[in-house]
């Protein structure tokens, strides 16, 4: 790799990019320009979206973790809790303390979850190509489709018809042998716009920890001490292409066609209590993975129809070799699994006046699954159709009030699941303020995903669908204030949300008599708990800043059947799901130089269903801390930007997983070049 790493644009300067959606359209936020930053107040009264809590992350934050996975994003800027299993290894979502199943995923509008496993794996998704990161929490996901018990991620790519044409190029090294690439090109016209993104990751991944899954006693003092040791056999390497389309014949119709396309190799690394020969037990995944979305849109004086046809290919490869004397290395395991979905969608939504709307949509996605192993020759081969209408009615009331009422009904392979109702509302507290109360209660309904009915050995085909009914309440406040002693503005928006979730047939993959992982149904898993979320930015003099933080305390416990379930893990809390966590960001820019600190924390987490306090079963409080630090210059049109990141600031000890190393203090460098 020639030159280093990474650049980003500062939080002030492109906060100017904040307003308008994926189209560049739609109801036009209230602008208030200082000198460096525009002050952008959005709307938070809106009759669709009534009841909803919703949170987004800055395209400014996105821009300026453009090298990172998704997993680390969720985790540092939104309320997700993310459990990783190592740097660059699987990372998975806990939304609301839900499992990882419960967090629908969509990107440009189709569904990404995996139908086989049935969740979205973040550590494969490159921040660099998501221009929009939209979450709806709790039952606000039944906009978008139902089985998001905890909640949706939506991911989504938006057009710049102005541009005639941009290059950008970002390289970047980093400690573990990290190299980071990016290109992007986009040309075009009021018309037709592409966009065309290349990136290869890199990383040996070969840090340094104190392994605290292995012990070593002295025999004369009985003190106990522990080695450092190598994440060995943990390199990852991630290339991929994402190709956009835009096609603008008139004011009244919009057509795009975006294909994304992946390939992802990487080594798992051992779980910290191995102390096997190092040429035996070798993990090691490979993805595939190719998306392709179409859609039209037309405008008409009062409605909007929307037609979208989507296809997803996946080919997962994993295998788990040891070393046999004599013969080298053998598979004990050589999984293929392949997946073939087709998504789409059809909608109408129709202004009948100012107060009242309403919209319909209909959903047709079939699914084809083949899953082999090799060696032991289990395996299976099934597939799935999914069919579901939805209406919804929306309604102000005296400019006070509104309500938005939802209907979603689904058919699983011809069969017609129980209706999914939600019911909110909005209520200004005072007339003319942004003081928002707002609550919804609604019910949720999800199938179990293919590996949990037929995975051999041990699928389960009696399993129950999960089924949920929920209540939230709370209040949203958002101001612009005024300058004045230096200061020319600040925005400042916080929201504070109750919620209880009862959740009734939960799965969860436990060990069985038989030798072997199954799934079962807990008959009751009562999710709960608070969020609250800040922010604040503005100017003072010449310098521009921006804070925002989240907190949530989330008890997800177990009620199921005392007589099937051991009474030690009755009324606990699930495992490695934390009761506390939050994060803090603050950034500072001041005439091209640009600091930014990170802060992320959570409370014990335990690995056992029983929540066992012993150092085996407990991972301990963490506190991490990032440090950003860059400059951005400008010569005739073309800008540059150098940036050094530290992670892990203060060389924390940390787990996510039990026995799953991550890394202590390291650094990046990143260098930008814009045309």
């Amino acid at each position: 790799m020639s030159i280093w790493v990474l650049a980003f644009s500062t939080l002030c300067r492109s906060a100017l990019a904040d307003g308008g959606g994926p189209d560049g359209g739609g109801i036009k936020d209230s602008v208030f320009r200082i000198r460096e930053v525009a002050v952008v107040s959005q709307r938070i009264f809106v009759k669709e979206e009534a009841g909803m809590k919703q949170s987004s992350v800055d395209t400014v934050v996105l821009r300026d973790k453009a090298n990172l996975s998704l997993s680390q994003l969720l985790s540092e800027n939104t309320l997700v809790f993310i459990k990783e299993h190592g740097r660059g290894a699987l990372a998975t979502a806990s939304f609301r303390g839900t499992a990882a199943s419960h967090t629908q995923v969509n990107w440009n509008g189709i569904n990404i979850n995996d139908p086989m496993a049935g969740m979205v794996d973040f550590s494969l998704i490159p921040v660099y190509v998501v221009d929009d990161l939209n979450l709806k929490h709790g039952a606000a996901s039944l906009a978008d489709r139902s089985g998001g018990l905890g909640g949706s991620i939506n991911i989504g790519n938006r057009v710049d018809w102005q541009n005639r044409f941009g290059l950008k190029y970002m390289q970047g090294i980093g400690s573990y042998s990290t190299f980071d690439e990016f290109l992007s090109v986009g040309f075009g016209g009021p018309r037709f716009q592409s966009s065309t993104r290349l990136y290869h990751n890199y990383s040996a991944n070969d840090f340094r920890f104190i392994n605290r899954g292995i012990a070593n006693v002295d025999p004369e003092t009985g003190g106990i001490t522990h080695p450092v040791d190598t994440n060995d056999n943990a390199g990852y390497t991630r290339y991929g292409i994402l190709q956009e389309f835009y096609f603008r014949p008139n004011m009244k119709n919009r057509l795009s066609l975006k294909w994304w396309g992946q390939a992802a190799d990487r080594s798992i690394p051992r779980a910290t209590s191995y102390e096997g020969p190092d040429n035996s037990n070798l993990n090691r995944q490979q993805d595939v993975d190719h998306k392709v979305v179409a859609d039209w849109k037309h405008y008409a004086a009062s409605g909007r129809l929307m037609v979208r046809s989507g296809y997803s290919d996946k080919k997962l490869n994993y295998s788990l070799r040891n070393q046999v004397p004599g013969v080298g290395l053998v598979p004990a395991i050589y999984s293929e699994s392949r997946q073939h979905s087709f998504l789409n969608t059809l909608s109408y939504s129709h202004d009948f006046s100012s107060l009242f709307s309403a919209e319909g949509r209909v959903h047709a996605d079939y699914h084809d699954v083949v899953s082999r192993d090799t060696v032991t020759g289990s395996g299976y081969d099934r597939s799935r159709a999914e069919v579901s209408g939805f209406v919804a009615l929306r309604r102000n009331f005296a400019e006070r009030v509104n309500v938005n009422f939802m209907l979603r009904q689904d058919w699983i392979d011809g069969k017609r699941t129980p209706l999914v109702p939600y019911l909110g509302f909005d209520f200004r507290v005072l007339k003319g303020e942004d003081l928002i109360l707002k609550g919804n209660i609604a019910r949720n309904y999800k199938v179990p995903s293919l590996n949990s009915l037929y995975w051999q050995p041990g699928g389960n085909p009696d399993l129950q669908p999960e089924e949920g009914l929920s209540y939230e309440l709370g209040v949203e406040y958002q101001a612009v204030l005024g300058g004045g002693g230096g200061s020319l503005g600040h925005l400042l928006k916080t929201e504070l949300t109750a919620y209880r979730s009862d959740i009734t047939n939960w799965i969860i993959w436990i060990p069985s008599f038989k030798g072997y992982w199954e799934p079962q149904n807990i008959k009751r898993v009562l999710a709960r708990g608070l969020e609250f979320t800040a922010m604040l930015h503005g100017s003072l003099g010449p310098v521009s800043y921006k804070t925002a933080g989240t907190y949530a305390y989330t008890r997800s416990t177990n009620y199921g059947d005392p007589l099937v379930w051991s009474d030690e893990s009755y009324g606990k809390q699930l495992p490695y799901i934390p009761v506390h966590s939050g994060n803090v960001m603050v950034n500072l820019s001041w005439r091209g130089f640009f600091l930014t600190w990170q802060h992320n924390s959570y409370s014990e987490r335990y690995t056992t269903s029983s929540n066992d306090p012993t150092r085996r079963d407990w991972l301990y409080p963490y506190f991490m801390n990032d440090l950003v630090a860059g400059k951005d210059f400008r010569w005739n049109k073309v800008s540059f930007t150098a940036e050094f990141k530290v992670y892990n600031l203060f060389d924390e000890t940390y787990h996510s997983v039990l026995y799953r190393p991550m890394p202590g203090r390291n650094y990046l460098l990143m260098l930008m070049i814009k045309l």
